[in-house]
């Protein structure tokens, strides 16, 4: 009886091992076909690579930029008289992290508040020999040095930066030739200032981070001072401040201040972390800041439009060197015809920011490629829809980075739109089986020279319009009602 039994259940032994193997063979052929057919089919890039190419992001604009050119504090203290010091001390792998007599209890004088910023701050007898880039302070035993700009990771920028040195305010010290009764900021507009994503990300975001708290009683002191810059932003620098900026560089007085800071905190691209923030201020405050300055008037976006009579409006941001749209006038046609009041721009250095601020404001829904044009989604009403448009090549990690995070904390509703091959430049420049089309995250790990070359200079869009309406009307879909 036993032995029939056995019998009879070798037939189902051998059953489930067929299944079992049909089963292994079957995930293994859709795995296949995943990475065969899936929209974006190439392997992610490892976490280190990652954290590499993030650390090395610079946004091109579409015409080339020259480049000349302790303790955290009580919050009361912060929101009264603090210059934006707010983060933990860190120590800094190049320079000591700790400078002057300090004590226990007390911040160091000069400390990392992230990996991209350094603050340096003091109190009583402070000296500013500018033409010679020299601060000198009592009370402190050793020299440091310091560069005011929030880019610390990125050594091609930072080779642009003024470099300043704190010195001992010993018998040495150049006597007062300017008394000023209130705190000093020191900043640079070096580095990659004159892109526009970076005059945000790097200096004007950190600016108001670290200076907002002072209600305008703060003289700023700009290192690399370009005049056409300051004329851009001077708007909003009246926001932060009621004196006239001094050219530090150039200066030939000995500035004398009761409190000086030199260098903003950097919390993330084009935002701000309210939990590390004086006052607990956030990227809507910032946009806030803005809107007063270029005097834009309305605040959020509708189905109804900017004039009310039912046509949103689109803001097509145009490109005339690479990542251009190769068929845009179709794109403002088919547009047009799905009802929106359609407008194309093509921001540069030398647009006036006030009337672009204006026409970015009056917009509810705002397209164009990954770029530098893209930053004026910080004019944006509240409830519009920002669409980026992310070239072929495997670019979503840095398209994340730079617009899609920032925009959920301005308020402003995300949608990016994948460019996929055959709507791409690059199928006419190089054979199908070409390594820069088949394997973009190999290119990837050559480095962010190769990337940029391969995907971001080289390469124009033609949208599928079936794909743009069907984007379009999406965003109309998430406009807040009238």
């Amino acid at each position: 009886m036993k032995a029939s039994m056995r019998s009879r259940q070798e037939p189902r032994r051998v059953s489930n091992g067929v299944i079992i193997a049909a089963m292994l063979l079957s995930l293994f052929v859709l795995s296949i076909v995943k990475a065969r057919y899936c929209s974006t089919p190439f392997a992610k890039p490892d976490d280190q690579l990652q954290e590499q190419m993030n650390s090395s992001i610079r946004m091109e604009t579409d015409e080339t930029t020259s480049m000349a050119a302790g303790e955290q504090e009580e919050e009361e203290e912060e929101e009264s008289t603090s210059g934006g010091g707010d983060a933990v001390p860190a120590v800094s792998t190049t320079t000591p992290a700790v400078v002057g007599t300090g004590g226990k209890g007390k911040k160091p004088t000069c400390f990392m508040t992230s990996k991209r910023s350094e603050r340096c701050e003091a109190r009583g007898d402070i000296r500013v020999e500018g033409n010679a880039s020299t601060i000198y302070i009592g009370g402190i035993d050793k020299e440091w040095k310091t560069k005011p700009y929030a880019r610390y990771h990125d050594p091609v920028a930072m080779a642009h930066v003024r470099e300043f040195t704190l010195k001992p305010a010993g018998e040495s010290a150049p006597a007062c030739t300017k008394n000023h009764s209130v705190p000093a900021f020191i900043f640079s507009n070096g580095g990659f200032s004159g892109n526009l994503y970076h005059d945000y990300t790097d200096v004007l975001v950190p600016l108001f981070l670290s200076t907002h708290q002072f209600k305008g009683e703060v003289q700023f002191l700009l290192s690399g001072l370009k005049p056409w810059w300051v004329n851009k932003f001077i708007l909003f620098f009246r926001q932060l401040t009621k004196y006239d900026i001094l050219d530090i560089d150039n200066d030939r007085d000995v500035h004398c201040f009761p409190r000086i800071v030199v260098g903003a905190t950097f919390h993330k691209d084009m935002g701000v972390d309210p939990a590390r923030s004086p006052g607990h201020v956030s990227v809507v405050d910032f946009k806030r800041a803005l809107r007063r300055a270029f005097g834009l008037q309305r605040a959020a976006a509708s189905h109804g439009g900017v004039t009310g009579d039912g046509k949103p409006r689109l803001l097509i941001i145009s490109r005339k060197n690479s990542r251009r749209f190769l068929n845009e006038r179709e794109m403002a046609q088919a547009a047009a015809a799905m009802d929106f009041d359609v407008r194309i721009a093509e921001p540069d250095q030398h647009t006036d920011m006030s009337t672009f601020a204006r026409l970015v404001n009056s917009a509810d829904v705002m397209i164009g490629v990954h770029g530098a044009g893209l930053t004026n989604m910080v004019f944006l009403p509240r409830g519009a829809v920002l669409i980026q448009v992310v070239p072929f090549g495997g670019l979503e990690w840095l398209t994340t980075v730079t617009f899609k995070n920032p925009a959920k904390d301005m308020e402003v509703t995300y949608m990016d739109y994948n460019v996929q091959l055959e709507e791409s430049s690059l199928l006419d420049q190089y054979p199908r089986d070409h390594q820069v089309l088949t394997d973009p995250y190999a290119v990837h790990k050559q480095g962010w020279d190769a990337l940029k070359t391969a995907y971001l200079d080289k390469q124009n869009i033609r949208m599928n319009m079936d794909r743009f309406k069907k984007m379009l009307q999406e965003a109309l879909d998430r406009l807040p009602p009238v």
